[in-house]
């Protein structure tokens, strides 16, 4: 059986492809944050106004409760789940550490609607199918539309492997202090 691990076990062994990963992410990141407006970035079709069902989802969040709660991830990686008043419920890979992203990951190719894991392939989850798996609890969280900052970059199956192990979250504090400041280099 194919799996949406297989273009990372192809490359390891190739020098540079750490690199290249980062790359490919940093390029991801910057159709968002690359000082286009919405606008432009809708034009050109690297930005949808929702979220893509059954593919991960990259965009910047600023939430609602953001003075209350301890920390919050302003740039999710998001695989929705179902819509609720006012937004919708997905799981935020950032979350979790890589390695644990890694086995998220391999459980939801579980639910791929094909083997083939390219830019057709959709992850066929809802809540009540994960609400009870131990390493899901952590990543459901809850995204009001008023409060997303910008569109929606889809992240393909085929692109999803490499996505979970770039470290470029952005997690704050309520006191709007970045607990992890590694993920600048990626902006």
């Amino acid at each position: 059986m194919a799996s949406v691990f297989d273009t990372i076990k192809q490359r390891k062994n190739r020098a540079g492809d750490r690199e290249k990963s980062a790359t490919w992410y940093r390029t991801q990141v910057n159709k968002i944050a690359s000082g286009k407006t919405a606008g432009q970035l809708f034009r050109e079709n690297k930005l949808n106004g929702r979220p893509s069902v059954g593919r991960l989802n990259l965009f910047g969040y600023n939430p609602k409760l953001r003075k209350t709660l301890p920390y919050y991830d302003v740039f999710p990686l998001v695989l929705p789940l179902e819509p609720i008043p006012g937004g919708f419920m997905g799981m935020n890979f950032h979350y979790l550490p890589p390695g644990l992203r890694f086995r998220l990951l391999e459980r939801m190719q579980a639910t791929a609607s094909d083997s083939r894991f390219d830019s057709k392939t959709k992850f066929d989850v809802n809540y009540d199918d994960v609400k009870n798996i131990k390493i899901v609890k952590p990543t459901i969280k809850k995204y009001l539309w008023a409060y997303c900052q910008t569109g929606f970059l889809r992240i393909n199956a085929d692109e999803a492997a490499i996505a979970i192990y770039l470290p470029v979250q952005r997690f704050k504090k309520a006191s709007d202090a970045v607990v992890y400041s590694d993920s600048r280099k990626f902006l």
